[in-house]
């Protein structure tokens, strides 16, 4: 005779946390998920416009490390960069127009750029660290719209983020 385990009940069903939040119902759900904040109401006198600044930067990064960026590449092949006082930044782009309107304002729009396109999270994480000294990235350098992520706590890796001596 042998013991299959057929008398044995399957243990229960394990249900993920994101599972239960979907099947609440609007009017149950905790306020957080109910009253998303609306990011274009007027700012209050109690604001702390610090505190907004950071809350603002922090969903930029959060979407900069989520996304596929345009990084140009130099004749050797490596990721195109360019030092400032110190600081290598490497160049990226969020599309082949601000790469080209660039190009054009650097007077290299006649030439082929080559490119490629590199997570926003291993620029950050994996190509910084790479390079010598302090370096960060630089979106779309040269338009009004450009963004940088410099070496710091909490935007790179630690280990080659600049101490900024309490500033953050």
């Amino acid at each position: 005779m042998s013991d299959n385990g057929d008398d044995v009940a399957e243990p229960p069903a394990r249900r993920s946390k994101i599972a239960d939040l979907a099947d609440w119902p609007a009017d149950e759900a905790p306020s957080a998920l109910r009253e998303a904040p609306d990011p274009a109401r007027a700012m209050t006198p109690d604001d702390d416009p610090a505190a907004v600044a950071r809350t603002e930067f922090a969903v930029l990064l959060g979407e900069f490390r989520r996304t596929a960026v345009l990084v140009p590449l130099d004749a050797d092949g490596d990721l195109w960069s360019a030092e400032q006082n110190g600081v290598r930044w490497i160049c990226a782009f969020s599309d082949e127009e601000a790469l080209a309107r660039f190009a054009q304002a650097r007077g290299d729009a006649g030439r082929e750029w080559v490119y490629q396109a590199v997570l926003g999270a291993r620029l950050l994480d994996v190509m910084v660290p790479l390079l010598p000294g302090p370096a960060g990235v630089a979106l779309d350098a040269g338009s009004a719209d450009g963004m940088l992520f410099p070496p710091v706590a909490g935007i790179v890796p630690d280990a080659v983020a600049v101490d900024l001596g309490g500033m953050q």
